[in-house]
């Protein structure tokens, strides 16, 4: 998170004071005396926010809003006004700060203005990584979202079994996103121009998995959850790796495939053929601190989705979210951004013991009625707007018993 706070006042004693009160708060104070001093800090990659004074000698407040506004749009600009400077300081807001305090204003408000102006630098600095990293054409980086360790880790064992062309075996909890990690593979691999398959393999028949392998010709086939994975089409499948062919598996597993083998309820030969290279995803109660950026991705997905503006996230929220073992992993994290974007309260799921399905059943359920609401119960709209066939937009209404007309003014 950046904690860097560019403090420009003129007056020496008000830098000092503020100064002080900014590395109580563990905000790291850069301070300059004029705007002549603070231009040179101004970058579009400064990793923080603009603390400064209206009135100064020569180039005052409006010169260095003026000149952030240029460099940067998105660089938060916080203007301290004196008494009579208010119409000013309204002014100002109008061209472009992000917010203005009162002299003398108290530390608490002081700090609560500068947290919320981090957090919304934060997330300008973060979607612009992730752009970068789209444009570079990384799959890795454009798929699997964190920071920590762990999520760096991630991302290089993807790569680096990519382009080898064997098998993989993709394990990690539920909710984990296997699936996903399995197409970073694909997308990464020599194959990657041909098609991507993918298959539950329970109930998988030997002409099922032969079929696979024809749809996926000259790409890569991914079978979830492998152990579940019939044993006629286990032989099938161990078959076929055996005589080569022009198609890759990459398998996904959320239980111990050893402990399965051993069980005797798979083929160890089979195991020992998918288990080339393994790519393991770690449970987001491994790596929390990845929480706050999948949940801020998650949030903006869920907003696009519903046609609505984000809601503020606050520092309160993001602390009670990394506080969390999320069992479900993504997915369940995905879902509790869907159920924040609604305005629905976290207690509705938990506290009614709902699963995971009836909680995703639940979000599915508001989001259909958002879009109808916005479209005055136009359902061709509304189905537009969500990006659904009218077709599958119809069954889901008929499925929740909602009645366009109802939403109609």
């Amino acid at each position: 998170m950046t904690r860097k706070v560019l403090l420009v006042d003129d007056d020496a004693a008000v830098r000092d004071a503020l100064g002080q009160t900014l590395e109580l708060a563990d905000l790291e104070a850069i301070t300059a005396g004029s705007f002549v001093v603070a231009k040179d800090h101004i970058t579009p990659e400064f990793p923080g926010v603009i603390l400064s004074d209206i009135r100064m000698p020569g180039r005052d407040g409006f010169h260095l809003l003026e000149y952030v506004q240029k460099v940067d749009r998105e660089l938060p600009v916080i203007l301290l006004t004196g008494e009579g400077d208010i119409p000013m300081a309204v002014r100002a807001m109008g061209q472009g700060a992000f917010g203005f305090l009162e002299k003398p204003c108290a530390a608490a408000d002081l700090l609560a203005e500068l947290e919320r102006a981090l957090k919304t630098r934060d997330l300008v600095l973060e979607n612009r990584r992730l752009k970068r990293q789209l444009e570079r054409g990384d799959p890795a980086a454009r798929m699997l979202f964190g920071t920590s360790p762990q999520a760096e880790e991630l991302r290089a064992r993807a790569r680096s079994v990519a382009p080898t062309g064997a098998e993989v075996l993709v394990v990690g909890p539920p909710g984990s996103g296997i699936s996903k990690v399995a197409e970073v593979v694909h997308l990464m691999s020599a194959l990657a121009r041909g098609p991507f398959v993918k298959r539950p393999a329970a109930g998988l028949t030997p002409e099922g998995f032969a079929a696979l392998c024809e749809q996926g010709a000259g790409g890569s086939v991914f079978l979830d959850e492998v152990s579940a994975m019939p044993e006629a089409a286990q032989y099938a499948a161990l078959e076929a790796l055996e005589q080569g062919g022009a198609v890759r598996v990459i398998a996904g597993s959320t239980v111990d495939l050893a402990r399965r083998v051993a069980e005797g309820a798979f083929n160890a030969d089979l195991y020992y053929r998918l288990d080339v290279m393994r790519v393991r995803i770690p449970a987001l109660a491994e790596r929390r601190e990845d929480i706050p950026v999948l949940f801020r991705h998650y949030v903006a997905q869920a907003a696009e989705q519903a046609g609505i503006p984000a809601p503020e996230i606050t520092p309160d929220h993001l602390a009670a979210l990394m506080a969390q073992d999320w069992p479900g992993n993504a997915r369940s994290l995905m879902s509790a951004a869907m159920r924040f974007v609604l305005g629905m309260p976290e207690e509705v799921a938990t506290e009614a013991g709902l699963g995971l399905a009836e909680q995703m059943a639940q979000v599915e359920r508001s989001l259909l009625i958002a879009a109808l609401g916005r479209q005055n119960g136009r359902a061709a709209a509304a189905a537009r707007a969500l990006k659904l066939p009218r077709k599958t937009f119809y069954d889901k209404l008929a499925r929740y018993g909602i009645r366009p007309e109802d939403y109609r003014r």
